[in-house]
């Protein structure tokens, strides 16, 4: 007889950004400390939790200049409230009894046992995800046909939506990421891609705006 799969936590909080850390933090912080019948004992107090959660918060605050020792601090802090979500996480799915209307009370996401490939953003993004550094982004092209290769420009967004001075970049390859560097943390960029093919170049994709963290 075929044993029903455990219910698992999605994990991987070290992928996201600070800001998403923060986010998922919060879910749980409204979830697992709202169900106490169904989480009597949580490894980590709420109180406690929600202390690492501002903290996080306001070291995200200070590292938006992009200063080595605050941006040093927040991924630090960052460590901090994974750590919990880690213990919290393997508590609630050791309590749960395998019933996702109590799992789902947690505020965790569980894990899918079938991968979903992401949508891209857009005909020509794939993604956009932070850099390993404050001031870095790394953006995913999608393959292009007749492509021999690419070029990647980025701009600030100013007031009412509207690009400043365009920054180019060739992109040999749709992998790896292309790492663009030298953005001003909380600044918002246009990015947009074009390809360089046999007939020459095509026009420019239409625009995807992130925020440089």
């Amino acid at each position: 007889m075929t044993q029903p799969k455990q219910i698992k936590a999605s994990f991987g909080f070290k992928r996201l950004s600070p800001g998403d850390v923060v986010a998922r933090a919060n879910a749980v912080l409204d979830g697992v400390y709202t169900a106490k019948d169904d989480y009597p004992n949580p490894p980590v107090d709420q109180a406690t939790l929600k202390g690492q959660i501002d903290a996080l918060s306001a070291g995200i605050t200070a590292a938006l200049d992009g200063g080595k020792k605050a941006v040093t601090a927040r991924e630090h802090l960052k460590e901090v409230v994974i750590n919990s979500m880690d213990q919290l996480g393997h508590y609630v799915e050791a309590t749960c009894k395998d019933q996702m209307p109590t799992f789902l009370k947690s505020g965790f996401q569980s894990r899918s046992t079938t991968r979903t490939p992401a949508a891209p953003l857009s005909e020509w993004i794939r993604k956009i995800a932070p850099g390993k550094n404050s001031g870095q982004i790394e953006v995913t092209l999608v393959s292009q046909e007749d492509a021999l290769s690419y070029q990647l420009r980025w701009a600030p967004v100013g007031p009412g939506g509207t690009p400043g001075n365009w920054t180019e970049q060739p992109v040999g390859n749709t992998k790896p990421p292309a790492l663009v560097t030298g953005l001003i943390p909380g600044t918002a960029y246009a990015f947009q891609v074009r390809a360089v093919t046999n007939a020459g170049y095509t026009d420019w994709s239409e625009s995807v705006t992130r925020i440089c963290t």
